[in-house]
């Protein structure tokens, strides 16, 4: 009975993760950030104003920046694939070579590598290069359109987060809640990113909470001189 060899592995999240991530937390520390800068200068009203257009107007600037620069990846995949399928049917033996020269250098015998290359010649020669020599697989491909909605949507959820504490918090205490919450809400970030990938999760919530309070230091400090120069 033929076994299948099963294993998780996180590559194949890689697109979606990164997207999602960066929407959620785009969208956490912007808005926090928003919000901690308009609460140094302005009352609740103004706040919850400034928080509410910055998350749609970053929700929409995520997905079209995303959709943007993954088409544009996509774009050039599709050119190199197209490419090394014209270079495949120029000289299909030269092409043969390379590829054997590429499992060459990863180690495999001379001999060995030029069969195995040319069993995935008589296969698929296009796929075998678009994997060993360009290095596209099925878990790498651009997707622009998926990329776009993960990081609209998280860039919401991530918004929302603040923008909620901002709303439920007594007025006086804005600024200083948020700042905590909002830390919370990034270490929470990092530590789910870093398990969906895989990853060790203290360096990604060490990371994502400093330039988080970075973020928000700075803002709040703009917001104290504006406040002051107005008033």
């Amino acid at each position: 009975m033929e076994r299948k060899h099963l294993e998780d592995h996180f590559v194949a999240r890689t697109g979606w993760l990164r997207a999602a991530v960066l929407g959620a937390n785009d969208g956490i520390v912007s808005t926090a950030s928003l919000i901690m800068g308009v609460a140094a200068a302005a009352g609740r009203a103004e706040v919850l104003l400034a928080g509410a257009a910055g998350m749609a107007a970053g929700a929409l600037s995520m997905a079209a920046g995303e959709y943007v620069s993954v088409s544009s990846q996509a774009d050039t995949e599709r050119a190199d694939i197209a490419r090394e399928k014209a270079e495949i049917e120029a000289d299909p033996e030269e092409e043969l070579r390379a590829l054997a020269m590429i499992y060459e250098d990863r180690g495999v015998p001379k001999d060995l590598a030029l069969q195995v290359a040319t069993a995935l010649h008589d296969k698929d020669p296009l796929a075998a290069h678009v994997r060993d020599e360009l290095g596209i697989s099925e878990h790498t491909e651009a997707r622009p359109l998926i990329a776009a909605l993960a990081s609209a949507l998280t860039f919401a959820v991530g918004a929302a987060l603040p923008l909620a504490a901002a709303a439920l918090v007594p007025e006086s205490s804005i600024s200083l809640s948020v700042a905590v919450l909002t830390i919370i809400f990034l270490a929470l970030l990092g530590a789910v990113g870093a398990k969906a990938g895989g990853a060790p999760p203290l360096r990604a919530v060490l990371r994502v909470t400093f330039w988080g309070a970075a973020a928000m230091g700075v803002t709040t400090l703009v917001g104290k001189l504006f406040g002051a120069t107005i008033g």
